[in-house]
C-alpha cells in the first residue's frame, strides 16, 4: 500500500489568524493564492500517482474539500470519501482573540500533543481518532486500491505518520508540519513503512530519535 499524505492549499486562516474569531474553521476558505496553489499541485500529484486510480479520503473542512476539486484529478480516482476523522484539531471557541493567543501560548508551553484545548481536542485525541482510520484502512479487502491519498491537515498528517511509523511523542513534538499543499508519500514494503522525504524538524528530539 501507498499513502499520499496532502496537506490543504493556503487557506484564510493560514494567513489572517483572526479569521477564526468570525468563521468557523471547517468554514474557512482558500485564499486566492491557495487556489492557484492547489491548481499547480494537481499536475504533481497526477506524476506522483503514475497512472493509478487511488481511493481518495478527504477532510470535510471546507479547504481540504476545495483543494481537491482544484487538484483537478477527480476523474482519474476510483473513489472518494468524505472522512470526519481526518479533520483539523479541534479548537474549540476562538471568537475571542485575547483568549486565543492565551490558549496557544499554554499549548505551546504544556505540549502539542497532550494540551487539551477548552471545548477542544489534545493532539492525543487526533492521534487516537487517525489510529481508528489506520486501523480500518489496514481491514480493507483486495479490492480496496493499493494506492491512497489523504487531503487533510498539518498536525493530522504529522500524527498519522506518528501511528504509521511509532514514532515518541517527544520526536512528533520537534517535527514542523508541512506547509500548504506540500505531501509526503509512505509505502509499506512487507511489514515496513517508508517515507520519501523526512518533516523538518525545529529542535533536536529529547531522546535522539530520529525519523525513519
Amino acid at each position: 500500500m501507498r499513502i499520499i499524505l496532502l496537506r490543504h492549499a493556503e487557506s484564510l486562516g493560514n494567513v489572517d489568524e483572526l479569521a477564526y474569531t468570525r468563521i468557523p474553521d471547517h468554514a474557512l476558505p482558500l485564499t486566492d493564492d491557495g487556489r492557484e496553489q492547489a491548481r499547480l499541485t494537481g499536475p504533481e500529484i497526477e506524476e506522483v500517482l503514475d497512472g493509478q486510480r487511488p481511493a481518495v479520503y478527504v477532510s470535510p473542512y471546507l479547504r481540504t474539500r476545495e483543494t481537491l476539486r482544484l487538484l483537478d484529478i477527480r476523474d482519474t480516482c476510483e473513489r472518494i470519501t468524505q472522512e470526519p476523522r481526518l479533520r483539523e484539531q479541534d479548537w474549540g471557541n476562538l471568537q475571542d482573540p485575547q483568549e486565543q493567543e492565551v490558549q496557544k501560548q499554554r499549548r505551546h508551553e504544556f505540549g502539542h500533543f497532550f494540551y487539551r484545548l477548552p471545548f477542544g481536542e489534545s493532539g492525543a485525541d487526533v492521534d487516537d481518532r487517525v489510529a481508528a482510520f489506520l486501523s480500518e484502512l489496514g481491514a480493507c479487502g483486495e479490492d480496496h486500491p493499493d494506492t491512497v491519498l489523504v487531503v487533510s491537515h498539518g498536525l493530522t498528517i504529522r500524527l498519522l505518520c506518528r501511528r504509521l511509523f511509532g514514532w515518541s511523542i517527544e520526536l512528533f513534538e520537534s517535527l514542523s508540519n508541512p506547509t500548504t499543499c506540500e505531501y509526503r508519500v509512505v509505502e509499506r514494503v512487507g511489514d515496513k513503512w517508508t517515507l520519501d522525504r523526512p518533516f523538518r524538524q525545529w529542535r533536536d528530539s529529547p531522546d535522539g530519535e530520529t525519523q525513519i
